[in-house]
């Protein structure tokens, strides 16, 4: 199984790069973000899954190895193939696939061509459990009522490993000093603004 490559990019294109590992010309699909990165005639690592069918090997490229493992995880899903995984990619980062996992976001991966509510629902049940928000920053998904999002990023807080005390407080600081954001009702944009408070408060202890 080749696992990740490194050589000269060779060529880059809207959905593929070419890179020269020893004289060959190893052809990888990747996301916009992941070929923004790698410029023809100089050296590059992609990360690697190979995705062998029987009429064909193909090799997809990502920038690091989280992007990796969260595509990895996506195509075990039912109905979702390499290109829609790609595609989840293109569209959300790693971390926002997670709290939309999470959070059972289903907006979010409407958000991705090709997938429909029923289609979203079926991807938020099966990757449950499989995808836990790691804390790192995240864009916006879709928004909730307040009855809604504030249990969804409490059950995230204290899944990322903070008391279920701290989360509460941290909310309702949030209320005071974020109105905005709060009045989205945006889980993940709620639980973002969460993390960056709460680290902000532990760097200061």
């Amino acid at each position: 199984m080749i696992s990740s490559l490194t050589g000269i990019v060779q060529a880059v294109s809207l959905n593929t790069a070419v890179i020269n590992v020893n004289g060959f010309g190893m052809l990888v699909n990747a996301t916009p973000a992941t070929l923004s990165h790698l410029f023809e005639g100089r050296e590059a690592t992609v990360y690697t899954s190979m995705v062998v069918r029987e009429d064909s090997m193909t090799l997809f490229g990502f920038a690091s190895v989280d992007e990796r493992d969260v595509f990895e995880v996506l195509i075990g899903v039912s109905g979702i193939g390499p290109r829609t995984g790609l595609a989840i990619l293109a569209v959300h980062t790693p971390e926002e696939v997670r709290i939309a996992a999470n959070t059972k976001d289903t907006a979010a991966f409407t958000k991705v061509s090709g997938i429909g509510p029923k289609g979203a629902s079926r991807i938020v049940l099966e990757l449950n459990g499989k995808l836990v928000p790691t804390g790192a920053p995240s864009a916006s998904s879709a928004s909730s009522p307040t009855s809604v999002w504030e249990p969804q990023v409490i059950e995230a807080l204290t899944g990322l490993g903070w008391s279920e005390k701290d989360a509460t407080s941290t909310l309702k600081a949030l209320e005071k000093a974020d109105p905005d954001v709060v009045a989205t009702g945006n889980v993940a944009d709620i639980l973002r603004a969460a993390l960056r408070s709460m680290s902000s408060a532990n760097r200061a202890r």
